[in-house]
């Protein structure tokens, strides 16, 4: 028996960083983002031994374990050891042999959401094989949980419930753990003009976003207004965002982009860079009317709002950066698990 699922990766439209404590525990935060066709995939496989597998397809790693209670936390494979440690612990996980392997469309430290979207997707594949009771809000908190509280791993909320809802989402984050998901009903050709026009590309470098969080957060605590100021921008920003898609504006949605991207550089040092910077600049004068850093920074993916059929000359200006643009499309599902009896 094989016990299977994935999850959507996500691009973050407006609002980011704004769902990171302790800003989003003092002010709140709001978000938008969106899922789409890129996916963290998870499969379980039970075994006749005792024996505990874990296999990240993607990165070409496996550890191996004899059947213990806790793995222990070495630097390999942590996230995948986190989430069986923290099963066993909490849902009486009983000694049973089993491969859990992974596999994620993008790289990792790309900027789409994939440390937080594996965790859900392992999560829904544990669920899947336990019959777990539980229900979107419930798996994407314990997603958080496992991630930031219990694996110390910096970073926001938005990702676990962009990978467990899916779709077009308007959220917003408060003290005390708690999130709002608004499911935004967007016309149909409103969305296609926006999939057509968004280019997303990946910059070829990959960065820990870790330091930029913690940078932000940082700002916070030590009460930095232009840092705190920014995000009360980009916080304005996600509320600009939603009425213009809601309203069909989506010609609108660039200038709202670059209005971010001013705004969000002054969040922490090394958000952007000159390399990234030239990038956008190539960008809008190839006809691309906005953009921004997609996560917390640094590299990783850019997306880029390019009106009328300006697409294909950002493409064709971007290539001397070395990068690669990625299809895709918006996904309405977030967390998809079944059950097979097929083996390979």
């Amino acid at each position: 028996m094989m016990y299977r699922s994935k999850a959507p990766l996500r691009i973050g439209l407006a609002g980011g960083g704004t769902d990171v404590s302790p800003y989003s525990d003092i002010f709140g935060g709001a978000i938008l983002n969106a899922t789409i066709s890129l996916f963290a995939r998870a499969t379980i496989e039970l075994l006749p031994d005792k024996k505990i597998v874990l296999v990240a397809q993607d990165r070409q790693e496996t550890e191996q374990y004899d059947w213990m209670p806790e793995l222990p936390l070495n630097g390999k494979l942590d996230l995948l050891k986190g989430i069986f440690n923290a099963i066993r612990r909490d849902y009486d996980l009983q000694p049973q042999g089993l491969r859990l392997t992974t596999f994620v469309d993008v790289p990792a430290g790309s900027g789409l959401g994939t440390s937080s979207t594996l965790v859900v997707a392992i999560l829904g594949a544990f669920a899947e094989m336990l019959k777990l009771p539980l229900g979107e809000y419930d798996l994407a908190h314990y997603a958080y949980h496992i991630e930031r509280i219990e694996l110390k791993l910096a970073g926001g909320k938005q990702d676990q419930y962009a990978a467990t809802f899916g779709g077009i989402n308007f959220m917003e984050f408060y003290a005390d753990d708690k999130v709002i998901v608004n499911p935004l009903r967007v016309k149909h050709q409103y969305l296609h003009e926006l999939e057509n026009n968004l280019l997303l590309y990946y910059t070829s470098v990959s960065r820990d976003s870790a330091e930029f969080i913690i940078r932000q957060s940082n700002n916070v605590k030590e009460n930095k207004e232009p840092s705190i100021q920014a995000m009360h921008q980009l916080k304005e920003q996600s509320v600009m965002m939603k009425e213009a898609l809601l309203r069909g504006q989506i010609d609108k949605i660039g200038e709202i982009l670059n209005y971010g991207y001013e705004q969000k550089r002054k969040m922490a040092e090394g958000i952007t860079n000159e390399f990234l910077d030239e990038i956008y600049e190539a960008a809008r004068k190839a006809g691309a009317t906005g953009g921004k850093i997609s996560g917390a920074g640094g590299g990783g993916f850019m997306i880029f709002y390019c009106p009328g059929n300006t697409k294909f000359n950002v493409i064709e200006a971007l290539q001397p950066y070395g990068g690669k643009v990625y299809p895709y499309q918006f996904t309405k599902y977030g967390l998809t698990t079944w059950t097979t009896t097929e083996h390979g």
